[in-house]
């Protein structure tokens, strides 16, 4: 973000997270704006001098795969340990938190991981109104190290099986650590922890809102964006929606939106997408039909990555020939999540880069000679649709559930062509009108069809068909990092099999799968 311009998140009440790899950082985040606490998660590694500039009223060590004996283990700048705030040490970062500060940590012969229960050995500002001395509580752990002595100043609050110092207090200076996570939902009250930390101890007042933000942000883009001209990748997902409403209401028609259809949308989405922004919002918008473009040189194509690498690819270049008949543009806006820019500065790497493939998080190619606008760069997804919800935008497309941006073509294996496209997008909407007519569809966080890449041998009145199968799916989550399946009633999963084969030409078979999602995995799809 230019330094020069308005910060949307300009307030003393901000608390910074330091990564140090943990596959659930971001979820610490989440908890803490779900409280109304602005914060941003960094890079461990983070300019010492930025980290005291910044001036956070609290700060949290997330936790790591790495190992504090480890000769190249990260560690925290002692900037951390010398601003004055209070420090709460997360996992890792409890471990970190004494071996930097003259406690031991030691590999562990009980390893702790999935659930466990902690044992409340004395109070602590962290566990008011939430745990009391004596109790015992479910956690979730996952560590191989474990303290074995305190810094001095520090004392055991909790403690495990597994961890004698599961939870430790240094009352005086403010610091505080936990071996388990209080992030993710398997801690039942981890989230009330962290508020305590950030409320009680941080004295924060949970003041940040969507409403401010999104006054904050306008007079962001305004200040920006000047005179200029900016043009938008509308694609009709939550998040470009969003971004592109937003941005109208700053600048009105120095906005141009252009809307790419490769073929491989969801029923009637087209549709659905001009209709609300050129009619609702009157948003000035380019409708560049490309269905057949994409399918053609989709054709043959059997490698999922190869696919989402060949949409990605062609976009860009129908976006750019829109882009050029417009002429004159001097910012390009996408919808890029706070998400996206965590990932891109990991530190450990990881899966990120490939996944996040189709995001410029880091800027635009020379050739382009555009500049960025990110007006939803601070924002998680949850808080990208309270604020299309602020915004008026319809509940149609700010509660849709997540549709990748190669849409229908990584739900249907194997080679790709339109017959093939028109038979999944007719199962997916009776799919998901079902879902809707029993009113389960906020009860899920994301339910599709898969085009199964087999052909099986049915009967059908009087005759043999040998048709395709499709596989349904459907998952709960409240994080989207983990999620277990959605218990359909087998009454609703007849009826919805009954339909399909019935209204469906060229598909026999229903299937449901009931995998569930592991815990790490950024994407379910």
């Amino acid at each position: 973000m230019n330094d020069s311009l308005p910060d949307p998140a300009d307030t003393p009440e901000r608390i910074l997270i330091l990564d140090f790899g943990s596959q659930v950082t971001q979820l610490i985040g989440r908890r803490l704006r779900e409280s109304g606490v602005y914060c941003e998660i960094w890079p461990f590694n983070a300019d010492p001098a930025r980290i005291a500039a910044w001036k956070p009223r609290g700060i949290i060590l997330s936790g790591g795969p790495a190992s504090v004996h480890e000769a190249v283990s990260p560690v925290a700048s002692p900037v951390v340990f010398e601003l004055g705030v209070p420090v709460l040490g997360i996992c890792y970062g409890q471990q970190l938190l004494c071996h930097q500060l003259g406690g031991a940590v030691e590999p562990s012969d009980h390893r702790e991981f999935g659930r466990a229960y902690v044992e409340i050995a004395a109070d602590c500002a962290l566990f008011h109104g939430v745990w009391a001395k004596g109790g015992r509580e479910q956690v979730w752990m996952s560590h191989g190290d474990r303290v074995t002595k305190l810094p001095p100043g520090f004392r055991v609050v909790a403690t495990s099986e597994g961890a004698p110092f599961a939870a430790i207090a240094d009352d005086a200076r403010h610091f505080y650590g936990v071996q388990f996570h209080p992030e993710v939902v398997h801690t039942p009250h981890g989230a009330q922890l962290l508020r305590n930390f950030t409320h009680d101890v941080c004295g924060m007042t949970g003041s940040w809102t969507m409403a401010g933000f999104r006054a904050a942000e306008i007079a962001r883009i305004r200040a920006q964006v000047g005179t200029g001209r900016v043009i938008c990748g509308l694609s009709g997902g939550v998040d470009s929606s969003v971004a592109a409403v937003l941005i109208h209401e700053a600048i009105g028609d120095q906005l141009t939106c252009i809307f790419v259809d490769h073929g491989l949308l969801r029923m009637n989405e087209a549709d659905e997408v001009l209709e609300t922004f050129r009619d609702r919002f009157n948003i000035k918008l380019v409708h560049r039909d490309a269905s057949d473009l994409f399918l053609g040189q989709l054709e043959g194509v059997t490698d999922p990555e190869l696919k989402r690498k060949t949409i990605g690819r062609l976009f860009i270049e129908v976006f750019e020939e829109e882009a050029a008949k417009i002429g004159g543009a001097d910012f390009l806006a996408q919808g890029t999540l706070y998400p996206d820019v965590i990932e891109s500065v990991s530190f450990t790497g990881g899966p990120s880069v490939t996944i996040k493939s189709h995001h410029n998080v880091g800027g635009l190619p020379e050739r382009m000679r555009m500049q960025l606008v990110e007006p939803l760069r601070e924002l998680f997804k949850d808080e990208v649709r309270k604020l299309g919800r602020e915004l008026g935008i319809p509940e149609t497309i700010v509660g849709r559930h997540p549709f990748p941006g190669p849409g229908l073509s990584i739900r249907i294996p194997g080679p790709i062509s339109r017959e093939k496209a028109d038979i999944l997008r007719k199962v997916d909407a009776i799919y998901l009108e079902e879902i809707r007519s029993a009113g389960l569809y906020d009860a899920i966080w994301q339910a599709f069809a898969v085009l199964l890449p087999v052909r099986t041998v049915g009967v059908m009145g009087d005759a043999r068909t040998y048709d395709m199968a499709c596989a349904l799916r459907a998952v709960t989550s409240t994080d989207g990092m983990t999620a277990d399946v959605y218990p359909f009633e087998m009454s609703f999963l007849t009826r919805v099999a009954g339909r399909i084969v019935n209204e469906v030409r060229g598909v026999n078979r229903v299937t449901y799968d009931i995998t569930s999602k592991p815990p790490g995995t950024i994407e379910w799809e």
